[in-house]
């Protein structure tokens, strides 16, 4: 499905075998992963200078973590971002409601549709 250019992009995933699927499912539509955060604070960090087209955001980074701050950055910055989570739309606050919500496991054709879309 590659078309036109290669969009950058954050991945924010706790588990590691999640995020390499992720950056495989991306890489077979024509995105390249560019940066991968498996904690709040590095995906705070990463939000805040980060160069990509968009991220992908796990909603819970495990110890009571969440990706909800790296979210609120990402949407200053004006940078698209998906939602991943087990539990669907029902897991993001209402604030970042206007994101795209992807349940895991993720449905590579689903993950098509909205990277297409975004941004």
């Amino acid at each position: 499905m590659t078309q036109g250019p290669i969009r950058r992009v954050l991945v924010v995933e706790d588990e590691a075998m999640v995020a390499m699927l992720i950056q495989d499912l991306l890489a077979e539509i024509g995105c390249e992963v560019v940066l991968v955060a498996s904690t709040a604070r590095e995906a705070a960090d990463m939000a805040l200078t980060c160069d990509v087209d968009f991220a992908l955001l796990d909603v819970n980074l495990g110890r009571g973590q969440t990706s909800f701050q790296a979210a609120t950055i990402l949407g200053q910055r004006r940078t698209p971002f998906i939602w991943v989570t087990g539990y669907g739309r029902d897991g993001v606050p209402e604030r970042f409601s206007a994101a795209p919500v992807l349940s895991k496991p993720i449905d590579p054709h689903l993950l098509a549709d909205v990277v297409r879309n975004i941004g």
